[in-house]
């Protein structure tokens, strides 16, 4: 593989769309897990920014790419053998926020909801998000106090009002949510 390129971007400004996995087959390709609801982006991409396991973020040039059995095959530029495919295993695949697909309004990214401010519509500020956990019919937002955390379904019902560009999530909690 050719000297890598490395991404200008800060982590931080950069999000996760896929983890490589593996080399897949005999030139070069990997084999990533998606961490996308949107795989067909990669059809589209030019480069990604790669976080190796050790921490150095480069760019690589996308060459091709196709789904497979609920994962995606990837080929990059310079990448041309299974020893070079190995370098790139355990790689975290990630875009500029910029790039990220445009959701429909009143819907949302994990990464914007992390580090709101959750507050009630009586004025009692409850903490920030700090993780979003998926397992009902309702995500629910894991909001961290100074002296507690709570579960707060991610529900208009419940969520009232949601402003990412000031990180604010107003609530309307129903008797009970807050003591449990």
């Amino acid at each position: 593989m050719s000297a890598p390129v490395h991404c200008v971007r800060p982590e931080a400004d950069l999000i996760v769309i896929a983890r490589i996995i593996r080399p897949q087959g005999r030139r070069g390709e990997v084999i990533a897990e998606l961490l996308t609801d949107f795989p067909e982006r990669f059809r589209e991409l030019e480069t990604v920014c790669a976080l190796r396991p050790e921490g150095e973020i480069v760019e690589l040039k996308l060459e091709k790419s196709w789904l497979h059995k609920g994962c995606v095959v990837l080929k990059f530029a310079g990448c041309e053998t299974i020893d070079q495919a190995e370098r790139l295993r355990g790689a975290r695949l990630m875009i500029s926020r910029e790039q990220a697909v445009k959701l429909p309004e009143g819907s949302y990214y994990d990464f914007d909801l992390i580090g709101c401010e959750v507050t009630t519509n009586e004025g009692w500020r409850l903490g920030q998000v700090t993780e979003i956990q998926r397992y009902g019919a309702a995500p629910l937002l894991v909001v961290q106090g100074v002296e507690r955390e709570w579960l707060i379904p991610l529900a208009f019902e419940i969520c009232r009002e949601i402003d990412i560009a000031r990180k604010r999530i107003l609530i309307d909690p129903p008797a009970g949510l807050l003591e449990l």
